[in-house]
């Protein structure tokens, strides 16, 4: 299968609400699955939530206790992967007969980290991606993710992976997942900016791939009335305010980008235009200086705890609200 339709989703969630937002993807789905598409991609963060403009009662050297209760509010809106949700998003990816990536919240213990979960057409959960390096203020309440979840599937729509938002601006994870040979690099985001645009053409342009960015449109309104947040409290008073995009493997924009609504995105594609635009630029193969430069990638779980094969540690996922 070379000739595909892909579709990107520039939808908001439900802050703190996560059966509410999971209701709004499923209609996503179901209208994206009217199209015909083999491959829909979320947001980052859309399970679970990006709660923009919120301080967490932090600031350096200090945190307050009304910061101790949003992230608790956090916590208990992120997902378990896999759990009951991920099932659900599963049967989602089932009734389109599609590939699906979306960003979540994940909760493991007591730690969240900001994750892309993969799922295949038959519902399957294929794998999850966790956030290499959070941006910013992110770090205060999102974990770091290691080198055991960078994965490119072989699928029959092509290799199929994710960088989630400004982990495209890593220079060493785009080419570690060049050299795995992704085809269909998925880019959930909810970064605004117009030079994101750039960015996703780049990328499509130096690793001779489909780049689909889905960004977030949210206003306040998708917010509960008790968030503090510094953009204020009218309702209309958008918080992320989308630009999704898709771009071929010479750096065209084929759809996109939108801004300010929600929308789906769509475009067909011929993955064998990737080996045409390889013809003159294989950045992991003709066009690599081996003898110069390389590149060391260490895949191994890290784990700050090790038990020898008697102990029987309790797992952080189990912990209960």
């Amino acid at each position: 299968m070379t000739k595909l339709r892909v579709a990107v989703i520039q939808a908001g969630s439900s802050l703190f609400d996560t059966p509410e937002t999971l209701d709004r993807m499923e209609a996503y789905c179901e209208a994206a699955a009217a199209q015909g598409i083999d491959l829909a991609v979320f947001p980052e963060a859309y399970i679970g939530g990006y709660p923009k403009g919120l301080a967490f009662g932090a600031v350096l050297g200090s945190r307050f206790p009304e910061g101790r209760d949003d992230y608790l509010r956090y916590w208990k809106s992120a997902i378990v992967v896999p759990g009951l949700e991920t099932e659900r998003i599963g049967s989602f990816a089932q009734r389109m007969t599609a590939y699906l990536v979306v960003g979540v919240i994940e909760r493991d213990g007591a730690t969240l980290y900001c994750t892309a979960l993969f799922f295949g057409p038959d519902g399957t959960l294929l794998g999850k991606h966790r956030k290499l390096m959070p941006t910013g203020t992110e770090r205060l309440v999102w974990g770091q993710g290691d080198g055991s979840t960078i994965p490119v599937f072989s699928t029959e729509i092509g290799r199929l992976g994710a960088a989630i938002c400004w982990e495209n601006y890593m220079p060493d994870l785009r080419q570690s997942m060049y050299a795995r040979g992704i085809n269909l690099w998925c880019a959930p985001t909810v970064d605004e900016r117009d030079i994101w645009q750039a960015s996703m053409r780049h990328i499509a342009y130096e690793g001779r791939t489909f780049v689909l960015s889905a960004c977030q449109f949210m206003t306040r309104a998708d917010a509960p009335e008790n968030y503090v947040c510094h953009q204020g409290n009218n309702p209309e008073t958008v918080l992320i305010r989308g630009g999704s995009i898709i771009v071929s493997p010479l750096g065209e924009i084929i759809a996109g980008p939108v801004y300010d609504r929600e929308a789906i995105l769509t475009a067909d594609i011929d993955l064998e235009d990737i080996i045409r635009a390889k013809y003159d630029l294989d950045v992991v193969g003709h066009y690599a200086r081996p003898d110069i430069f390389s590149l060391r990638v260490n895949d191994v779980p890290q784990n700050p705890v090790s038990f020898s094969e008697q102990a029987q540690p309790v797992s952080g996922s189990d912990q209960s609200e």
